[in-house]
């Protein structure tokens, strides 16, 4: 073991061509290659849960080598290194990254550390596998995209799901097809049930065995006051991206592929409440969140909780279509789409159609190493640039979120007549609250904000509170550097 510390392509052009419209980008091996690659040394940032599934998968490919493993938690690193006794440890990242053993990175760090990763090793010639949410803040998403273009690298984002064939079926039968006629609206959900994450009276206490420093990275250094340090990240804003970014990805992926394919990048406006309800727990990411989504094209809204349907059960609300899915109302009847399978009905409900697919786990990696040898980038099923825009719906709607105040049912009337949907899920939320005695007057509200999507801002009412989201303050010097093309 070696320790160191407004004009648009049609949708039938768009289905032709495989999906999102790309250029053909063929890239140089990287610089620790002098020849084309006939094997990809691999390295990893963080040893956690979701990095251990995909040492699973990518151990098991006859093309990759696992040579290094990086994580500041020495008992992870520790873990992953009986796993895989050849590959060399690291606790610092970039000194995995400047290792010449390594031709491309996983990164399933935090959130907040994926785009730095990312750039780090774009810059010094790797490739990157980045899980999803590509993103902690809109702005760092938009410097990673410009990284891969700049340095010629291949960056795929972790929304498997997008290599499941089942997808391509199910857009031939929406749109080549037209089998249940024009899409009229689009519910896209996310219902499970978590539990709260503690609240102590005096900040919890890092293990030895954790680098604090690396951990932390970009992220602010405050006192952490739930339970635990590791996967609870998620339901802090200084870390993670709530539910919204963890699960909320997959689905609005879901949507933005099979609904829109890809056509639309980021939504207009954008109009949300939610609030962390009835846990009084350490945790400031929304257990209740609620988005209406303007495309300029098919009414979208996403609805998610993470509270069981009463204090008492043991699952979630009852609720229209899959709890974590999507629904795509048509003239002719819908589609219920999730992980693995959708169901189309007519407008009487009668079933007309069923879909059987996979997770796209290990077709993704694949995916991903096999552009790796070929070093054709339009090849990706979730390049770095599709990723961002799927990413953005989640931050833009946690945007709407923070930029919210207190609940006020004027504006929520006025939403509601702007998007019946919404409204819809409102009521629906209003009943689900009601059962852990929370009123809609506990939630944040926003107005509806605006996004100019030339320049990525929000412009009009509320435009400067919603802006200061847009970007991060970073802590030196895990800065996210400005790429400039």
């Amino acid at each position: 073991m070696h320790t160191d510390t407004k004009h648009r392509p049609n949708r039938r052009t768009v289905l032709a061509a495989g999906g999102a419209a790309v250029a053909v980008w063929t890239f140089p091996a990287p610089k620790s290659r002098a020849t084309a690659l006939e094997e990809v040394r691999l390295g990893f940032i963080s040893c956690g849960s979701r990095a251990g599934q995909h040492l699973n998968v990518f151990q098991s490919m006859p093309e990759v080598r696992i040579t290094g493993l990086c994580d500041p938690d020495g008992k992870r690193l520790e873990a992953a290194g009986k796993r895989v006794p050849d590959a060399r440890q690291y606790t610092d990242l970039r000194r995995l990254i400047d290792a010449d053993e390594i031709d491309a990175v996983v990164i399933a760090a935090c959130n907040h550390w994926h785009c730095l990763a990312a750039i780090w090793a774009m810059q010094a010639g790797k490739d990157v596998y980045v899980e999803k949410p590509l993103s902690h803040s809109q702005w760092e998403g938009e410097q990673t995209v410009k990284a891969a273009r700049k340095y010629g690298r291949i960056c795929q984002v972790g929304t498997q799901q997008r290599s499941d064939p089942m997808q391509a079926e199910i857009k031939r039968f929406l749109h080549e097809e037209k089998a249940l006629g024009e899409i009229q609206s689009c519910r896209v959900n996310r219902y499970g049930v978590r539990a709260p994450i503690g609240k102590r009276s005096t900040p919890l206490k890092i293990d030895p065995s954790i680098d604090y420093d690396l951990w932390l990275g970009p992220a602010q250094e405050k006192p952490i006051f739930r339970d635990k340090l590791q996967y609870d990240w998620h339901w802090d804003f200084n870390t993670g991206s709530g539910e919204m970014g963890n699960w909320g990805v997959h689905v609005l992926d879901d949507a933005r592929n099979n609904v829109f394919l890809d056509q639309v990048k980021l939504p207009r406006r954008i109009a949300a409440a939610g609030g962390r309800v009835a846990w009084n727990d350490a945790g400031d990411t929304p257990n209740v969140h609620f988005v209406y989504f303007d495309t300029g094209e098919v009414p979208t809204v996403i609805g998610l909780s993470n509270l069981r349907a009463t204090p008492d059960a043991k699952g979630s609300p009852s609720h229209p279509g899959p709890g974590s899915g999507y629904i795509v109302y048509c003239e002719g009847g819908r589609l219920e789409g999730q992980r693995g399978k959708a169901v189309a009905y007519d407008k009487h409900g009668n079933r007309i159609k069923e879909f059987k697919g996979n997770s796209g786990n290990r077709l993704h990696q694949q995916n991903f190493i096999d552009c790796v040898l070929s070093r054709d980038a339009s090849k990706l099923n979730t390049d770095v640039e599709v990723g961002n825009f799927s990413t953005g719906w989640c931050n833009l709607a946690n945007i709407a979120y923070l930029a919210g105040s207190n609940y006020n049912e004027e504006r929520a009337e006025q939403i509601a007549a702007m998007a019946p949907q919404w409204g819809q899920l409102r009521d629906e939320m209003e009943q689900h609250l009601a059962a852990h005695g929370v009123p809609l007057a506990e939630l944040k509200l926003s107005g509806v904000l605006e996004l100019d999507p030339e320049q990525g801002t929000f412009v009009g009412p509320d435009a400067e509170r919603a802006n200061q989201f847009l970007k991060r303050e970073y802590r030196a010097p895990y800065v996210v550097p400005e790429i400039t093309l």
